[in-house]
């Protein structure tokens, strides 16, 4: 199951809205076949798995256990149930890492397999195998996009400045790392200050991966389109008070209440299935997401070596530190909400 983890993590950025999953078949204490799913569309990892099994070891696959760290899908996506093959292949043996929280899914594939008298296994290494797709969980379970909060911050805990400039706050190397992350999710979004002030790109320009799909919320569309969010490099969504248009890469959402503008912000990213979110706005709106105690995980860049005296002071997360590492002069801190 370790192994089909190590498989499935290949998938991170390519696969959503599908979960990543890792698979691996083994005859005899040998693994004769592994596979992973690995784009969005594409065959899944039981598939995949079955399909690497070499010609002289296919006469084994009947006599083979199965170790999925996902429940097989019984119905018809974009590709076919994976219980079916598994049936078709005569596979009489299946490990499964932890239950697919998928409604189409959610049970009926380990039930499919029971039925057609196949032994199943399941949680083993549940807890890991749920963690590797907290995104996918979330999005099914709580039917909004898993929420990461994101910001820099100076050593006296300043995220900007009062000057009508941006503040460059973490390293070349932090830089690469919040890259990183942008490959690995479906979205990310910013405030009517922060497009203004900054001016970012918030596309994946230093990392290997795809570009999230730039959110922005611009109330009363006062934003100029010579913006770089409104470039050619991503999709952009723009929420505001006034209409509902798209031009070309540019789609213009209007939000019916003001007051609950956060909610349909996760409610349109659950209806065009967008399961990962970085908010990486102003204080303002990352204040907005900790005062409804709306976020799954924070990560802050702490320059060491840079202080400003007078700025915006910094969220104060009341969160769970998790993990931290160090980038030259940048500390990077990650945290859970306390429940």
């Amino acid at each position: 199951m370790y192994r089909c983890l190590a498989l499935a993590k290949l998938g991170s950025g390519f696969v959503a809205p599908n979960p990543m999953v890792g698979a691996v078949l083994v005859y005899n204490n040998k693994i004769i076949g592994e596979g992973y799913h690995q784009q969005f569309g594409s065959p899944h990892a039981e598939v995949n798995c079955i399909n690497n099994v070499a010609d002289e070891n296919k006469q084994f696959i009947k006599d083979a256990t199965l170790y999925v760290s996902l429940e097989p899908c019984n119905h018809f996506g974009k590709t076919p149930p994976c219980t079916h093959l598994i049936i078709e292949k005569k596979i009489k043996h299946v490990v499964i890492g932890c239950q697919d929280p998928f409604a189409e899914v959610n049970g009926k594939g380990i039930q499919y397999l029971l039925d057609n008298k196949v032994n199943v296994i399941c949680n083993i290494l549940a807890d890991e195998c749920i963690k590797l797709n907290k995104y996918f969980f979330t999005f099914h379970q709580k039917k909004r996009p898993y929420i990461i909060l994101k910001f820099a911050q100076t050593a006296d805990n300043k995220i900007d400045n009062n000057l009508n400039e941006r503040l460059l706050i973490s390293n070349q190397y932090s830089n690469k790392l919040v890259h990183k992350w942008r490959s690995e999710v479906d979205a990310i979004l910013i405030g009517t200050n922060t497009a203004l002030k900054d001016n970012p790109t918030l596309t994946n320009r230093i990392y290997f991966g795809k570009n999230p799909v730039r959110l922005v919320i611009d109330k009363n569309l006062s934003l100029p389109n010579t913006l770089n969010i409104f470039n050619q490099d991503a999709k952009t969504i723009i929420f505001n008070t006034i209409k509902n248009e798209t031009i070309g890469n540019v789609s213009y959402v209007k939000i019916l209440n003001q007051n609950k503008i956060i909610q349909e912000i996760l409610d349109f990213c659950f209806k065009q299935k967008i399961i990962s979110l970085i908010v990486e706005g102003g204080a303002k709106l990352l204040g907005s997401f900790i005062d409804n105690k709306m976020w799954d995980e924070t990560r802050i860049i702490t320059n060491t070596s840079l202080k400003i005296d007078d700025g915006v002071k910094a969220p104060f997360i009341n969160g769970i530190k998790i993990k931290s590492n160090k980038l030259s002069t940048d500390d990077i801190s990650y945290y859970l909400p306390n429940n």
